[in-house]
């Protein structure tokens, strides 16, 4: 597919950005023009021009500050952010440690407001503002058994959206793309082996699991001239979500 947007000599820092969804959404960035910045804590191996890594763990702070330090140092600006980074292992709510959980909402809501925070300060001093797009999942719009913890985090990550799109406006627009089910490298540890994604695909009225490119065209509208007056959206990437339940009944 063509891409239609041109995102020449603009600054994009995807949190999370070296494999998975992440890696999906960098690469949609750098092939629509863009200067494109991973944040992880391993540095991948051969990236293609216009892609740099900064390590960076989004929970800390201090960390972060040196990142975006380091990124306005470099290319003298920062257009976009992608927050990225997140995600949970399985576990009980019943027995997971206040370690764990503290851990995993750190990860997918502190993270990201650790992040937006310090790109807002640099966007606001910026003639053409910037945008922030926030990875947000559909465990936050229904119950997600197994991980509360993450589920609770993107619910707050919702919330957080709304507010910092009008607490920043107009010269920073904030939006969420929450996505469904979602094809990766590690699809097979949550959804089981290719015969049980087939039927779990099956559900699904699209009748596919989504992409990483697909939340990457998300992001890229998003944080495009095509969305400068959507700020405080959710755009739900889901392939029609997953049907009630009384229907199988």
């Amino acid at each position: 597919m063509a891409v239609a947007l041109d995102m020449t000599d603009r600054v994009v820092l995807v949190t999370g950005g070296t494999r998975g969804v992440g890696r999906g959404i960098s690469d949609l960035f750098l092939t629509a023009g863009a200067q494109v910045v991973l944040c992880g804590r391993n540095e991948p191996e051969g990236l293609p021009d216009g892609m740099t890594f900064v390590a960076c763990d989004v929970r800390e702070p201090e960390q972060v500050d040196a990142m975006v330090t380091a990124i306005t140092d470099g290319h003298g600006r920062l257009d976009v952010v992608v927050n990225n980074a997140g995600g949970s292992p399985a576990a009980d709510a019943a027995t997971a440690s206040v370690r764990f959980s503290a851990s995993v909402i750190g990860l997918n809501l502190m993270g990201p407001l650790n992040v937006s925070q310090r790109a807002n300060a640099v966007m606001q001093g910026q003639a053409e503002g910037g945008a922030i797009v926030n990875i947000g999942s559909v465990s936050a719009l229904r119950p997600s058994p197994g991980t509360a913890a993450y589920a609770a985090a993107k619910g707050g990550l919702l919330s957080l959206t709304t507010t910092l799109a009008v607490e920043w406006a107009p010269k920073v627009r904030v939006n969420i793309v929450t996505g469904g089910i979602i094809a990766t490298e590690q699809s097979e540890l949550f959804y089981g082996d290719e015969y049980r994604q087939a039927a779990i695909a099956k559900t699904i009225p699209a009748g596919r699991f989504g992409t990483p490119t697909d939340i990457a065209n998300a992001c890229l509208f998003l944080a495009s001239p095509l969305a400068s007056y959507i700020t405080g959206a959710n755009l739900v990437v889901h392939g029609g979500g997953e049907p009630p339940r009384y229907l199988d009944a």
